[in-house]
């Protein structure tokens, strides 16, 4: 069997490298092609070009890339459809990804399934019934995700969330790290998010916070990757107390995957970005205040669509508000400092709502890329 499969982003890849993984395990014949990072790469896919050229997210972001984009677009779902692939599965991104199923599906009949269920609760719920039009089958990560898609007419299924299936970290780890890095008990992590657009509009805010008075007896830790750090001193460098960065290597995945989670464990609470990274803090017991904010365009747009009132996964999976954020015209250094504040005074308000997230999206069962590589077998039977 051949299977075509595209990430566009490390989240993709990491989902990706899995699910390769797991068709794998259910056959061993199977040939991969597409476009994929180093963990997909390392699973014997095949990829065309390199997946960072993906990785673009608002709407004011994506424009000054559209006519690379376009290209790209053409080049892959042709790729598809010259090696007569039997299945073509996109992964997220679905900018990129939507649109190779679409041109896949204009000049072929190969069944196509998109991993991540596009956030239609949240806001344009209409692009699900848009989505039907050139994908059969959609893998979700989220369990109240499946009805939103059966309704628009494609079929889909739940099939768990990795990051239920990230080892633990053990006393024995942050101790050590803490030593390491000469950290205290009282230690904060800091996340403005991993592309350089979120970094240039959050970092400036979040500077703000870590320089109050109020969180002089703590120290800061930044996990980030090598590509960042350039970026990310130009921010932190007028600081009186800069973060500590610690710096995973980006070739070594799995290991610097461990980094950053010892670093949220070591640490007695965060200041994110808004984004999974909820979910990794919530899978170690971080509790966490979340702040987001976007360009003014960006900000207006989306605004008026949200049909939700919140944005972090932690809330709406555990179907509670125990994670304060700030978004958008609430992404201020004051009201951040307080919920922070709030939070470090009282850290298991959290602890719940943490653990029933976890348990909700399959902690202690069938890994998701086991379940995900059913799924897709089951599809293609059907």
């Amino acid at each position: 069997m051949r299977v075509f499969i595209t990430a566009g982003e490390a989240s993709g890849d990491r989902l990706g490298a899995d699910l390769i993984n797991g068709l794998r395990s259910l056959d061993p014949t199977m040939e991969f092609k597409g476009i994929g990072g180093p963990r997909m790469i390392g699973q014997g896919l095949s990829s065309l070009f390199d997946m960072s050229e993906l990785s673009v997210m608002g709407l004011m972001e994506i424009l000054p890339k559209y006519f690379d984009l376009k290209k790209r677009i053409a080049q892959t779902a042709e790729a598809a459809v010259d090696w007569q692939a039997d299945v073509v599965i996109t992964i997220d991104a679905p900018e990129f990804s939507l649109r190779v199923a679409d041109k896949v599906k204009a000049q072929s009949n190969i069944p196509t399934v998109h991993y991540v269920a596009p956030s239609v609760w949240a806001w344009r719920p209409g692009r699900a019934a848009k989505m039907a039009a050139h994908v059969n089958h959609v893998l979700a990560l989220l369990p109240f995700e499946p009805p939103f898609m059966q309704k628009a007419g494609m079929t889909c299924d739940f099939v768990g969330h990795p990051v239920v299936q990230d080892p633990e970290i053990s006393l024995a780890d942050i101790q050590s790290f803490r030593t390491a890095h000469n950290l205290s008990e009282n230690t904060l992590v800091v996340l403005p998010g991993s592309r350089r657009s979120e970094i240039d509009r959050l970092m400036p805010v979040f500077s703000d916070v870590m320089a109050r008075e109020e969180f002089v007896e703590f120290d800061w830790v930044l996990p980030t990757l090598p590509h960042l750090v350039p970026h990310l001193e130009r921010h932190i460098n007028s600081l009186a107390r800069k973060p500590f960065m610690v710096v995973g290597d980006a070739s070594q995945a799995d290991a610097a995957a461990h980094m950053r989670r010892t670093a949220f464990a070591a640490s007695g609470a965060a200041l994110a970005a808004s984004g999974t990274v909820s979910l990794e803090l919530a899978s170690v017991g971080t509790p966490m205040v979340i702040a987001y904010d976007m360009q003014w365009l960006s900000r207006q747009i989306i605004g008026r669509m949200l049909r939700v009132d919140t944005v972090t996964l932690v809330n709406l999976v555990s179907e509670t508000r125990a994670v304060p954020e700030f978004i958008g015209a609430n992404c201020k250094p004051d009201l951040i400092a307080d919920g922070l504040q709030d939070v470090i005074q009282n850290p298991m308000d959290q602890k719940a709502a943490m653990a029933s997230t976890m348990q909700r999206l399959g902690k202690g069962g069938v890994s998701p890329g086991i379940r995900a590589a059913q799924s897709v077998i089951n599809f293609l039977q059907r």
